[in-house]
C-alpha cells in the first residue's frame, strides 16, 4: 500500500523554488553551477526548486546575491498575497503570465537573446515590431 501521509510541499516554498529556477535559467545557469557556487549539490538545489526542502533565510540571501536579483524577487506572485503594493488582479495575472512564458524554451531564448543587445533603439525598435506582429494576429 502506497503511503498517503506524504507531505506536500508549502505552496509558498514551491513558488520560491520556482523562482529560483526562472532565475537561474533566464541567466543560463546549471543547478551544479549555482550548487558549486554555494557549496552544496546539485540534488539539493533541485529539491529547492520543486520547494520538497525549504531554503533557509541566509541561504536565499546567497542565492539572491550569485542571480544577482534582491530577495524580494523570490516572493512576487506569491500565492496567499492580496494585491501586493496596490496591484490590481489584472496586472497580478498578468505578470504570472509572464513568469510562466519566461519559463518556455521560447520565452528563455527570446529573453537571452534581448538582453544581449545592449543599444536602446534596436530594442525599442524589436518591441515594435513583435506589437506590430501581435496586432495583425488579432485582426
Amino acid at each position: 500500500m502506497v503511503e498517503e501521509n506524504k507531505k506536500k510541499p508549502n505552496p509558498i516554498d514551491t513558488h520560491v523554488g520556482s523562482r529560483i529556477r526562472l532565475r537561474r535559467n533566464m541567466l543560463g545557469m546549471s543547478q551544479e553551477k549555482l550548487g558549486e557556487s554555494l557549496g552544496i549539490t546539485f540534488q539539493q538545489i533541485q529539491k529547492y526548486e520543486k520547494g520538497t526542502n525549504r531554503v533557509g533565510a541566509s541561504r536565499l540571501q546567497a542565492i539572491a546575491s550569485i542571480l544577482g536579483v534582491p530577495v524580494a524577487f523570490f516572493f512576487e506572485d506569491a500565492p496567499g498575497q492580496e494585491s501586493a503594493g496596490g496591484r490590481g488582479f489584472a496586472e497580478d495575472s498578468s505578470m504570472s503570465y509572464a513568469a510562466e512564458f519566461c519559463s518556455t524554451p521560447e520565452g528563455l531564448q527570446l529573453n537571452r537573446a534581448f538582453t544581449r543587445i545592449s543599444d536602446p533603439k534596436i530594442r525599442r525598435r524589436i518591441i515594435d515590431l513583435v506589437k506590430s506582429l501581435s496586432d495583425e494576429e488579432g485582426d
